[in-house]
């Protein structure tokens, strides 16, 4: 079966000395240098060939995120196996006399043919635990997020931007759907030119309010609709040692308490310095996580070449009214 390769970043097929992200269907314009590499290495065997710009359509897939090195293994240990019955099944078949009324069973594999799997194999073979379940690495965009305490890395999220999420899953007071009190996701800001990142905030906070509180992908209604808003608060804030640019809003819907939502843009410092926006959507519920979760994790956004990079940029501008 025809399957196509994951996304992640493979050497680029027309400069093959920079790395070139593919979104899991086509190359992307995001490149970044080999020294890059280091911090976020392509899978190895899945990269498209260097040939075939449109990438490959012929490998297994993998994950996007959650688990990816163990199921590359897993996916290794299973070929093993595989090859392995091949080999013992044309073993029987060359020592058959040829006879089809003889009717004998064909002999039983060696005790060498088909390898007991040792501890080691097994536990490399099982799904791993997460190295660092308190951080979201955003290949794509070059930058990590924190997860506060209480929330969760959203593994299912794949085409829709790296996502954390509060666990608990409610009954929406709208439209029949379920509901979190919390999400936030980080995605490539496309279809623009812009990069001036209080142009881009201002212009997706709209967005990022239909997207939490008015209507689903399925034109639902989870909320009922918002009924209105006010801003709480925007400014210049540093992201990953950038100067980025925040709106925030509170969001009152027709049913339920509604909720806050935050536009967060800023250029991010690996590949080609693309912009980035991260939207936060938290309910205004007595079971809402805080508002100032929105600062936590605004405060710990990083570069994934740098772990230390943090705030500098922009930190003396207080948010204008």
């Amino acid at each position: 079966m025809s399957m196509s390769t994951p996304p992640g970043w493979y050497p680029d097929p027309n400069q093959p000395s920079v790395e070139r992200w593919w979104d899991g269907a086509a190359w992307t314009e995001h490149r970044r240098t080999p020294e890059y590499a280091q911090v976020a290495p392509a899978q190895q065997g899945f990269g498209p060939p260097q040939d075939t710009p449109q990438g490959p359509t012929s490998v297994m897939p993998v994950a996007s995120r959650g688990g990816g090195r163990a199921k590359v293994v897993a996916l290794g240990v299973a070929g093993a196996v595989l090859v392995a019955g091949i080999v013992t099944g044309a073993v029987a078949l060359a020592e058959d006399d040829g006879d089809p009324r003889a009717g004998t069973p064909a002999p039983s594999a060696t005790a060498g043919s088909s390898p007991t799997p040792t501890e080691s194999e097994k536990e490399s073979a099982s799904p791993s635990a997460d190295p660092d379940p308190d951080t979201l690495v955003d290949d794509l965009n070059g930058i990590t997020l924190p997860v506060p305490d209480g929330w969760e890395k959203d593994d299912d999220s794949f085409g829709g931007g790296a996502t954390i999420q509060t666990p608990d899953i409610v009954d929406c007071p709208g439209d029949s759907g379920l509901c979190r009190e919390g999400t936030v996701t980080s995605n490539t800001v496309t279809g623009t030119d812009e990069t001036d990142p209080k142009a881009l905030a201002l212009g997706d906070i709209k967005d990022a309010a239909d997207a939490a509180y008015d209507k689903d992908k399925l034109d639902n209604k989870p909320y009922g609709g918002i009924t209105g808003h006010e801003k709480v608060k925007e400014g210049q804030v540093a992201v990953a040692g950038r100067s980025g640019y925040f709106v925030r809003w509170r969001v009152h819907t027709a049913k339920g308490d509604g909720g806050y939502v935050q536009s967060l843009a800023f250029a991010s410092s690996v590949g080609s310095e693309s912009m980035v926006m991260v939207r936060f959507s938290v309910g205004a519920g007595k079971d809402a996580p805080p508002v100032s979760v929105m600062d936590e994790i605004t405060d710990g956004i990083r570069s994934v070449d740098d772990s230390a990079t943090g705030g500098g940029v922009g930190d003396d501008v207080g948010p204008t009214p």
